[in-house]
């Protein structure tokens, strides 16, 4: 047995008498304010209690907040402290996402813990028009919103959760969902895109 099968495993739920414990962790997503305006951002911790997210977009204290995370899906919260490179949101959850969200804050820490590598093959980036739409098998089309994309998948946000492994197609790129999470899908692409369609402006 190695040495890393020694390594204590963080325990979430434990953590949580202390108040929410946080998790340092850098995901990309979108947060949407009160006015419907949405723009990038990424976390810089997160707990069962509250998103602190990074942005150059200010928000005001009080103002409600809707953000999709990469890896985490859908939350919302309140702000309730603003700073110079972002703020912090505070969240009351339903015992059911509180400890849905508590697996996967598990998994996340475990994985920094662990040294484990982010099962991403390539750099992700986030796109100047994340809108999209989802064609699943059966040709049911539905509008969506990219998260994140990589030159070999997406991590989207979508209004239905097909089951891994089922063929989907994002735009017009084929696909096939290797992960639901909270508030949407993952898809691994057919094809590579080419490095040299790769950028910001990608049209799937």
């Amino acid at each position: 047995m190695t040495a890393l099968a020694f390594k204590p495993r963080v325990d979430m739920y434990a953590a949580e008498r202390r108040r929410y414990s946080r998790v340092r962790v850098c995901l990309p997503g979108q947060f949407m304010r009160e006015n419907r305006q949405e723009f990038p951002c990424t976390t810089i911790d997160v707990s069962i209690g509250g998103v602190a997210i990074s942005s150059e977009q200010s928000v005001d204290a009080g103002e409600k907040i809707i953000a999709y995370i990469a890896e985490i899906g859908r939350v919302q919260g309140v702000v309730r402290r603003v700073f110079s490179a972002g703020f912090a949101i505070a969240m009351s959850l339903p015992a059911l996402k509180r400890e849905r969200l508590a697996d996967q804050l598990t998994w996340i820490a475990n994985r920094k813990e662990l040294g484990m590598p982010e099962d991403r093959a390539h750099e992700r980036i986030q796109l100047r028009n994340p809108h999209s739409s989802l064609t699943l098998a059966d040709g049911q089309e539905m509008l969506c919103k990219i998260i994140d994309v990589s030159r070999s998948g997406a991590a989207v946000t979508v209004g239905a959760s097909p089951p891994i492994g089922a063929q989907v197609s994002l735009g017009k790129t084929r696909g096939r969902v290797v992960r639901q999470f909270n508030g949407g899908i993952a898809v691994e692409f057919v094809r590579i895109v080419p490095p040299d369609e790769f950028s910001a402006d990608l049209r799937l």
